[in-house]
């Protein structure tokens, strides 16, 4: 995982498990050592100890070389070579029964459970039984072992639950952080857009009819007086005038945004489609119901939004098979309807998610969207029954009116 604030503590648990495998094992061989020297003698069992230990070591530091991915077999293999030189040091000597709590812990992380605990279990009583054997029995030599398998496991699915809730905490900030991201990115080409769009409104409802009621007015003078002395500067006026009208419809159609180039919301809806489905694979059929009204381009401009946004999420995160656009026109309003057949979630809970929170990012840019404008939107959703975005507009006939 990345860098966190619980990182460091990860990494010194990781280190302390180190070190006191590695202590263990080391004391067990020095132990071994110091008998000979005391003794004067090297017999077989001190030189079979200090080998094991010295293989424990090796094999132990071998996992640096496994795959970091923790492949099952490859980590399963080296956690039982492991395991059985410790239990035939735990035979040799009685030193190495304590080195079953530092197994107590990889056992508990790299075993899922209840696997896990079974191991750990079954390493206590092989601990009990090499105490037992080297000594003799007695309640030390049981509660012991127990007490360490105990305090293993306890700490071990503490740390356990520790690292996931880490991850999951790293994995949501990382959501928000991009969906943050996308929405800034949303919301300032949106102001781009309704920027363009009054722009092209301002430019046509002035420029562009003034030139067209001058070239009229020069019209009519050359229909009414064609021998005038000043005809051809009338005439070339009037051109003079066209031409400007032109190039200043040129220059609204260059405000309109790229997708209502061909200034029809239905076909910007259409190529969205076709878009989304090619590149998801996601069926997405666009429907137009009621007679088209003249909308205007802030509206258009926030409904395509929407539906490129919903559509996203249905790619993302409904794991649908198919999604359904509706355009519907009212008499005095405008709808559009995002189906899709996935997966679903709670709208309880995403409804009561703190602000901010991934879980309602998405839906509070929607709803902003048609507030904006006057309008309004929901969102309907079942577990299982997939999702139901709905939006509508209202759109009056002096709104009507496009640049």
């Amino acid at each position: 995982m990345n860098h966190s604030a619980l990182t460091p503590v990860f990494t010194a648990l990781r280190i302390s498990l180190h070190v006191l495998f590695v202590g263990l094992t080391v004391f067990v061989i020095a132990r071994a050592v110091l008998i000979s020297t005391e003794s004067r003698m090297f017999d077989r069992t001190s030189f079979w100890v200090i080998a094991i230990g010295t293989l424990i070591l090796v094999v132990y530091a071998a996992a640096a070389w496994l795959p970091r991915s923790r492949q099952r077999r490859s980590w399963t293999t080296w956690l039982v070579v492991l395991v059985v030189l410790c239990l035939v040091q735990m035979v040799l000597t009685a030193d190495a029964a304590y080195l079953v709590f530092p197994l107590f812990f990889l056992a508990l992380h790299l075993i899922t459970r209840p696997w896990s605990v079974i191991v750990v279990a079954a390493l206590t009583a092989c601990s009990i039984i090499a105490l037992a054997w080297h000594t003799e029995w007695s309640i030390g030599v049981i509660v012991g072992p127990v007490i360490g398998a105990g305090v293993a496991v306890a700490i071990g699915l503490g740390y356990q639950a520790l690292f996931h809730e880490a991850h999951d905490r790293e994995a949501l900030i990382h959501d928000l952080v991009e969906t943050r991201q996308q929405l800034a990115a949303t919301e300032r080409e949106a102001g781009m857009l309704a920027e363009r769009a009054r722009l092209a409104r301002e430019i046509h409802d002035t420029v562009a009819q003034g030139l067209a009621s001058i070239q009229l007015l020069l019209h009519a003078v050359e229909r009414a007086d064609e021998n005038h002395p000043a005809i051809d500067q009338v005439k070339l006026a009037r051109e003079t005038a066209a031409t400007n009208l032109a190039e200043t419809r040129r220059f609204i159609r260059e405000l309109t945004p790229p997708a209502l180039e061909e200034q029809s919301l239905e076909g910007a809806l259409r190529r969205l489609a076709e878009h989304t489905t090619q590149t998801t694979r996601i069926p997405v059929h666009v429907t137009i119901s009621g007679d088209p009204l003249p909308v205007p381009m802030q509206v258009e401009t926030a409904l395509l939004r929407i539906a490129q946004g919903s559509l996203a999420n249905v790619a993302q995160h409904a794991h649908a098979t198919q999604a359904e656009v509706t355009l519907s026109y009212m008499d005095d309003s405008v709808s559009l309807d995002i189906v899709d057949d996935g997966r679903g979630f709670d709208t309880a809970t995403t409804a009561s998610a703190t602000p901010g929170t991934h879980a309602s990012f998405g839906f509070a840019a929607i709803r902003q969207r048609a507030a904006q404008l006057g309008g309004r939107a929901s969102v309907e959703s079942r577990m299982g029954r997939g999702t139901a975005v709905a939006v509508s507009i209202p759109v009056t006939p002096s709104d009507g009116h496009r640049a």
